[in-house]
């Protein structure tokens, strides 16, 4: 177990390298994390508004998560070739389960009362879903949000084990390869910094734009 003093050591003797790793990586993340937001929104709006397409859908959202990554980025590379996208898919399997899951709930737990008022309203169902259920399933979503960012980073670092030219993940795995052990701590560290930061970017993000939704006693990191 390295020291603290080694590790920061290592890390800053190589700060250049480390640094074209860790914007690697970050684009990695932040591609899969758009792609599953992208794909969650209307995905959830179609499992929410007709029970065939739920029952449909909902096997096949079930059916991607239980296939190991580790072993599906593999077939990926052999695929769509030894580039970003396979990473980038990776990531995308990763996190947008979640987003699916929170971004459904949010939309289905409107209480009848406003779906009834805006009917009365004589409100259309697009404009039912864009004035009552999108707002109202804003706290949902952010909190798929949140899930879905840090899970970007574990997809991210597990395509980047497989099939990689850079990136932190493909630091930790050459860094130990030559028992370069500390270099390969500093790497991890990052890798939770990295986290950290998206994280915190995803609550200050509903901060600003949705203050209503964000309630006083909630955690922050």
């Amino acid at each position: 177990m390295p020291t603290p003093s080694a590790i920061w050591h290592e890390t800053v003797l190589a700060a250049g390298p480390v640094a074209v790793h860790t914007l690697a990586t970050t684009k990695t993340v932040v591609l899969g994390f758009l792609a599953s937001l992208l794909v969650s929104l209307p995905l959830a709006v179609a499992i929410t508004t007709s029970p065939v397409l739920a029952n449909t859908i909902y096997p096949l959202l079930v059916l991607t998560q239980s296939i190991p990554k580790v072993a599906l980025a593999p077939i990926l590379v052999v695929m769509l070739g030894t580039n970003e996208l396979p990473r980038v898919v990776v990531t995308f399997l990763v996190a947008f389960f979640p987003l699916v899951l929170s971004i459904a709930a949010g939309i289905a737990a409107v209480p009848p009362e406003l779906i009834e008022l805006g009917r009365a309203c004589k409100a259309s169902r697009w404009r039912e879903l864009w004035r009552i259920r999108l707002p109202y399933a804003v706290p949902f979503v952010f909190s798929g949000l949140k899930a879905a960012i840090t899970l970007s980073v574990v997809g991210a670092v597990v395509a980047e084990f497989v099939n990689a030219d850079a990136g932190l993940g493909y630091l930790i795995v050459t860094a130990t390869a030559f028992f370069k052990v500390p270099l390969a701590w500093g790497a991890l560290l990052l890798l939770s910094l990295l986290g950290i930061v998206l994280f915190q970017a995803v609550v200050i993000i509903e901060q600003v734009f949705f203050p209503w939704s964000v309630s006083t006693e909630k955690p922050t990191l």
